[in-house]
């Protein structure tokens, strides 16, 4: 098998497992318990966020989360609540997840002022483009570091200072999922997840700033200082922590995989490739076009090869995205799009038989 879908999820690694094994074994007890099983979960929990908020380079709290989703949504309704005497306009991106996209659908049914932004409108200065935007009613930025299909990469840290020097109370959020221990990344709020890093399913966590306020999403036994209730998941976080860990901080034997990929597409006919390159591209997503075959034809070739890849966001399910569109992509191109997501655990060899099937099935396919 040669798994090339990792922006999707990623095959847990071998330290995020026994992590989650010893923890299961030896630090079962409920965080909120006062004897000393308690006690040695808490101290397991808070050396997971020590851990992760190093990664960051971040000196603020963390909420952990059953993921992304939960993460963006109480960033989001949470900021919007919290702030929502200060004014109600939130800016945005037309390339956001699902889980940021479908929660601003809700806040502008709820009559806050959402204002979405293109990418292609300001490819080479985007950061400039979204922080002209802001206003004084502005209480929300929320921008994605790395965008999930494209791998387009916004520049966070530039664009937070740009954010706060234009309007020094807005609060910015980034959804960090595709560049969390990939890229430099920097928000007020900061979403990841676990399993795109070789951690388990259902585990996330928001980094949020010293000094700025959230409206928890659910309410119980107050746990995690009343933002997040519900009792946490010390295995899951246990293997979360140890995959930040085992997360290579080098990452040049991928950028070689994007690079190799990227020169046997050019020596092949009717490929249009739709992430950017240079420092506008991740390095762990190559997505391209192949003229005259629609991805779903290619994709299951290729899976009968043993070879997997995407056609776009795993969430959407087969569902026409429109987050091409939001960087120039033609839905022509969009159409007949395939996502190739690198991890430490590719190497060249994939990248040969990838090009090897591509190349087949485009012999079979092409009318």
């Amino acid at each position: 098998m040669i798994y090339l879908d990792n922006a999707a999820t990623t095959r847990p690694c071998e330290a995020a497992i026994t992590a989650a094994v010893n923890a299961a074994r030896d630090s079962f007890g409920n965080v909120s318990s006062l004897h000393g099983m308690g006690i040695k979960s808490e101290k397991l929990l808070s050396a997971a966020k020590a851990c992760i908020l190093k990664r960051l380079c971040c000196k603020g709290e963390l909420y952990f989360t059953s993921g992304a989703t939960e993460s963006n949504n109480l960033a989001l309704f949470g900021i919007a609540d919290a702030y929502k005497r200060r004014g109600r306009t939130i800016i945005s991106t037309a390339a956001e997840h699902p889980s940021v996209a479908r929660t601003l659908d809700k806040l502008s049914e709820m009559r806050y002022n959402v204002i979405r932004l293109s990418p292609k409108d300001a490819p080479d200065s985007f950061e400039e483009y979204v922080a002209d935007a802001v206003t004084e009613d502005t209480i929300l930025v929320s921008c994605m570091a790395v965008n999930n299909e494209i791998g387009y990469i916004t520049d966070t840290p530039k664009l937070y200072r740009l954010v706060k020097r234009k309007n020094p109370d807005a609060v910015f959020h980034t959804d960090a999922v595709q560049g969390f221990c990939k890229i430099p990344v920097a928000g007020d709020l900061i979403s990841m997840s676990a399993h795109k890093i070789h951690g388990f399913k259902g585990s996330g966590a928001l980094y949020v700033a010293k000094g700025v306020r959230l409206s928890p999403l659910m309410y119980g036994g107050g746990q995690q200082k009343g933002v997040r209730s519900g009792t946490e998941p010390v295995e899951l976080i246990a293997a979360f922590s140890a995959a930040v860990s085992d997360y290579p901080t080098e990452l040049s034997s991928i950028r070689e995989l994007n690079d190799t990929l990227r020169g046997r597409l050019s020596d092949m006919d009717g490929i249009t490739i739709n992430s950017p390159s240079g420092d506008r591209g991740i390095s762990t997503i190559l997505n391209f076009s192949i003229g005259g075959v629609r991805s779903e034809i290619m994709l299951h070739f290729l899976e009968e090869r043993g070879i997997y890849v995407s056609s776009g966001s795993a969430c959407s399910k087969g569902k026409v995205s429109g987050v091409p569109a939001a960087f120039g992509v033609s839905a022509q191109n969009a159409d007949s799009a395939i996502r190739v997501s690198f991890s430490p655990q590719n190497s060249l060899t994939d990248i040969d038989e990838l090009s090897l099937a591509l190349c087949d099935g485009i012999k079979r396919f092409r009318r």
